[in-house]
């Protein structure tokens, strides 16, 4: 355990745990109807990629397996690892922002709002100047809203109240939930698509996804990874960040700000994916320590493996019934709360 907390193997575990996500998400590709070898997988998606074109002709491969891979296997494979790894990151950021080892974007309900953001874009039914582009923008609003109501709420004075910072997140998350089904019930024609943001499901995505997730998610992933060392600072305590000369207000709203630009980024695409954020830092603070500018890029890989292995558990294992995601992930989701819970009661 220690030789992973050495800074300089950092670099090694990030590699392997690169190198493991590709070949997982590879791996994931070959299962399903279709009978595709991992040989003939990995030709196809190399065969896409221009550099290794004329190593890996596309006319080698059956079209039809060129189909499958590409245009239905391997955009549902990306998005889960773009959407996991968000939450992961969104996950550790909100842990040692509020100093709680519990905090993450579906129990504060930061995912919540982002859900109904993208749930009032749906039901509207008007693009307009926004284009394709207005779900993302309303789930952005709706996340940032429910973070900022969240901390507001639970900060007094300098400090941040753990009781009160659980409380009202799922209070407001009940709240907004409620919402969605209020709307559900007076926009029944749009109840399929509302039902997919209240379970979450990377049922039928494709690359048109990825390009709407990939901006929010990659803009707001890379801008918390460079407040890396102001994060470490905020975990001793504000008035210890302050005397290292950190702009306590503004590192605050930045990362309010990119919190919930992520969390919108996934939520926009999927609907609201549970726990992910909870597990996955957890996981890696065990492995490398408390270090943020460890903890979350090995966060955002490790949360992309995982939700990629999730969901493609949620849509084999019970083919062709497909569970959503969310179903899976709450069912490990749910006792780690509770052990957490346990475990910080035993601690008082």
């Amino acid at each position: 355990m220690d030789v992973l907390k050495n800074k300089r193997n950092w670099k090694y575990v990030l590699i392997v745990q690169t190198l493991l996500l590709v070949l997982i998400g590879i791996f994931c590709t070959t299962l399903g109807p279709a009978d595709i070898s991992f040989k003939e997988s990995a030709g196809i998606i190399l065969s896409k990629v221009p550099f290794f074109q004329n190593w890996f002709p596309a006319d080698d491969y059956s079209y039809v397996h060129q189909t499958i891979i590409w245009s239905l296997r391997m955009p549902r494979i990306v998005l889960a690892a773009l959407v996991g790894g968000a939450l992961g990151v969104v996950g550790g950021t909100l842990q040692g922002f509020f100093k709680n080892p519990m905090a993450d974007p579906y129990v504060m309900g930061v995912s919540s709002g982002a859900a109904l953001g993208a749930t009032i874009a749906i039901v509207s039914g008007t693009a307009g100047f926004l284009g394709m582009m207005r779900i993302p923008v309303f789930s952005f609003v709706g996340a940032f809203l429910t973070t900022w109501i969240v901390y507001s709420l639970a900060r007094v004075g300098q400090k941040v109240v753990v009781s009160a910072l659980l409380l009202s997140g799922v209070a407001l998350s009940a709240f907004l939930s409620a919402i969605m089904s209020f709307l559900m019930v007076f926009n029944a024609e749009e109840i399929d698509k509302v039902y997919l943001w209240l379970m979450g499901s990377f049922a039928n995505k494709n690359w048109e996804h990825v390009q709407i997730s990939a901006p929010f998610v990659l803009i707001g992933v890379v801008c918390l990874l460079l407040f890396a060392k102001e994060m470490n600072a905020l975990v001793f305590g504000d008035s210890t960040a302050q005397h290292l000369g950190i702009d306590l207000a503004k590192t605050q709203i930045i990362i309010l700000i990119f919190t919930s630009l992520t969390t919108a980024g996934a939520v926009a695409v999927c609907g609201s994916i549970g726990f992910v954020g909870l597990i996955i830092p957890h996981v890696v603070r065990i492995l490398v320590g408390p270090d943020h500018r460890i903890l979350l890029p090995l966060s955002f890989l490790l949360g992309g493996t995982f939700l990629v292995v999730t969901d493609t558990f949620a849509r084999t294992f019970l083919a062709p019934i497909e569970i959503p995601v969310g179903v899976i992930t709450a069912m490990f989701g749910g006792p780690f709360f509770i052990y957490l819970l346990k475990r910080k009661k035993a601690g008082l």
